[in-house]
């Protein structure tokens, strides 16, 4: 692994200058050391290029390797890690949930990594088997506000899909007061997602919620719904 990671600082030293830059300040609240980050784009494509080396490997090897890169506290290896184990999706198996579980507790320090893992590796896995929905809600419990989020967030594939309305009520329930706001938004995201599939059911739920709902996630939840109904779920 050691020339691997050499070989990816190489590759991100190649790239790390001002025009492939972007001021990551903007979107995010927390405070970064250095909100000039190199742009999404250009990640994905060295992550791609570093992939060509190691794709022969098995499954196995490749999800070490990314856990390597984790816990090398890499400049940018927690998007390589993500986007090479999204790679994977079709040879997912349920024995995969515990490390992208560790992933989400051990390594997840803002939404945007929060989001990532949750809408690609973790939300792939439980689109596949949703029978792990159970093992997700219990993440609403957590002290840890990202893992509430991903509790909601994880469930945005698997929905998109068809699939998991009835988890996704029970998580909304549960995450329904939460004082976080990146919390609330999490759940009012997913709300929003599910809508497109299943608008008759989401409104309903947020007119069965609206009083209580925060006015931030309600915002989220009936985002997509015509200004008519908007209206009557932000009415009191």
């Amino acid at each position: 692994m050691p020339s691997t990671i050499d070989k990816i600082k190489r590759e991100i030293k190649k790239v790390d200058n001002p025009e492939n830059k972007l001021n990551y300040q903007r979107f995010y609240k927390e405070k970064l050391d250095d909100p000039w980050r190199i742009k999404t784009a250009v990640m994905r494509i060295l992550a791609n290029t570093c992939f060509k080396d190691i794709k022969h490997l098995s499954k196995r090897e490749i999800l070490d390797l990314c856990d390597d890169l984790l816990e090398s506290k890499m400049d940018y290896g927690f998007f390589i890690a993500i986007h090479w184990a999204s790679k994977l999706q079709k040879d997912y198996t349920k024995s995969d949930f515990p490390r992208f579980e560790r992933w989400l507790k051990n390594h997840v320090d803002e939404w945007g990594s929060c989001d990532y893992l949750c809408c690609w590796p973790l939300g792939n896995l439980v689109k596949q088997y949703p029978d792990l929905a159970p093992r997700v809600i219990k993440w609403t419990k957590s002290k840890n506000l990202w893992v509430r989020r991903a509790s909601a967030i994880s469930l945005i594939v698997p929905v998109r899909n068809g699939l998991l309305l009835d988890e996704i009520f029970k998580t909304s329930d549960i995450l329904l007061m939460d004082k976080e706001d990146l919390v609330q938004k999490g759940y009012g995201w997913t709300l929003k997602e599910a809508a497109n599939n299943f608008p008759n059911e989401v409104f309903k739920y947020v007119m069965k919620n609206k009083n209580k709902m925060p006015r931030t996630a309600l915002r989220y939840a009936i985002e997509k719904y015509p200004q008519k109904k908007r209206k009557l779920a932000m009415a009191k």
